[in-house]
């Protein structure tokens, strides 16, 4: 997306316990904790600020040894919404201020995403939130329920989010085959949101709706409610994010052949 972007802040919320990958944001990356390095890595995206949202002190520590802003946010936050909302009003961000949220756990996220999510909602009225999506070009990802697909109106807002392979080509042939970007591309959604800071506050209190909690998908409840999502369509696909403890090695090794020159 072309032109300045608009004021806003980027929020990363992290909590330090996770099933997976227990203490996931001070995992050590390259000399820094993992949280750091998102953050870093999220600075040249041109936000007024970059703040951690943490649920424990040692992640606020850690991050002010950094150099990164953080804010403390209660424990028992039902989702990663919820802390963004508490920390939008300890900022006493108003509620026209445009909030991106960059999860904890993405290292090597593009710093453009943030900014296209950004001046996307800045630009668009009718819509609360603002998203982005790539398109899939590989049949195994487009099936998997672990990569989460998209489907757009033709004014570029999100339809429905699901874990199935939509839009399902009927005459792709068997297996489904991904859909010809000719007709109608199938996206994968990237998961960055952009909110304006009214909506995020009165976000958590919506009621959970049937398909959120079917398809496991949080954004569904904004559809479900009447709300609409703008969706950005980035040409580039976004660096792996960190789950397990293999994602972890893997972005580690990614990290020390950058750090180490070649011979």
């Amino acid at each position: 997306m072309s032109g300045a972007a608009p004021r806003f802040t980027v929020l990363i919320p992290a909590r330090l316990a996770s099933t997976r990958l227990p203490g996931k944001p001070l995992a050590d990356i390259g000399g820094k904790p993992m949280v750091v390095r998102v953050a870093e890595r999220v600075r040249p995206a041109g936000a007024e600020r970059v703040v951690v949202a943490a649920d424990d002190e040692s992640i606020v520590a850690a991050c002010r040894a950094h150099g990164v802003d953080a804010v403390r946010t209660r424990t028992d936050h039902a989702s990663g919404s919820d802390r963004l909302a508490e920390a939008a009003a300890l900022l006493g961000l108003d509620d026209s201020h445009v909030v991106v949220n960059v999860q904890g756990d993405e290292p090597l996220i593009d710093p453009a995403l943030a900014r296209d999510c950004a001046a996307l909602l800045a630009a668009r009225d009718d819509c609360v939130m603002s998203t982005a999506a790539h398109a899939i070009h590989d049949a195994d990802e487009y099936r998997n329920p672990n990569v989460v697909k998209v489907v757009l109106d033709g004014f570029g807002r999100a339809l429905y989010f699901s874990r199935a392979p939509i839009p399902w080509w009927r005459d792709g042939g068997p297996g489904g085959t991904p859909v010809a970007p000719a007709q109608a591309p199938a996206l994968r959604h990237i998961g960055i949101y952009g909110y304006r800071a009214g909506f995020l506050r009165r976000f958590p209190s919506l009621p959970t709706a049937a398909l959120e909690s079917t398809e496991a998908l949080e954004q569904l409840r904004v559809l479900w409610h009447g709300h609409r999502i703008a969706v950005h369509v980035s040409a580039t696909v976004p660096g792996p994010g960190i789950d397990t403890p293999e994602d972890l090695a893997r972005v580690r090794a990614l990290f020390a052949r950058v750090a180490t020159p070649s011979a």
